[in-house]
């Protein structure tokens, strides 16, 4: 039974930090604003629990792994209003789409 565990925190930790490779090089070649957060916004959230999962699988049921699930909790949910308000704020001061790619949506003043 361990030896399945020690697999399942293993694999789960090489598909987080893929995931977060992955965010990291779309971070660097994709060629615009919009394209760079989209890549590092979908990326960093599932990298982030993947590997925090495989913490809390090594840390068992101990104070620790409540302590990672807040850490979780805490990633999941501002990794994308971060994402969304970076996103929202450059459309609104005037940064725009390059040519030949589709125009974003119209943004709602707050």
């Amino acid at each position: 039974m361990t030896e399945a565990l020690d697999l399942l925190k293993w694999a789960l930790l090489a598909t987080g930090s893929a995931f977060a490779l992955i965010g990291g090089v779309g971070l660097v070649r994709f060629p615009n604003f919009y394209a760079r957060i989209h890549a590092v916004g979908v990326t960093d959230t599932l990298g982030a629990g993947l590997i925090l999962l495989a913490c809390g699988i090594e840390a068992g049921w101990t104070l620790l792994a409540a302590k990672l699930v807040t850490v979780w909790a805490f990633i999941y949910l501002t990794g994308p209003a971060a994402t969304h308000a970076l996103a929202k704020a450059a459309y609104a001061t005037g940064l725009k789409v390059e040519e030949g790619q589709e125009k974003p949506r119209d943004v709602i003043p707050v």
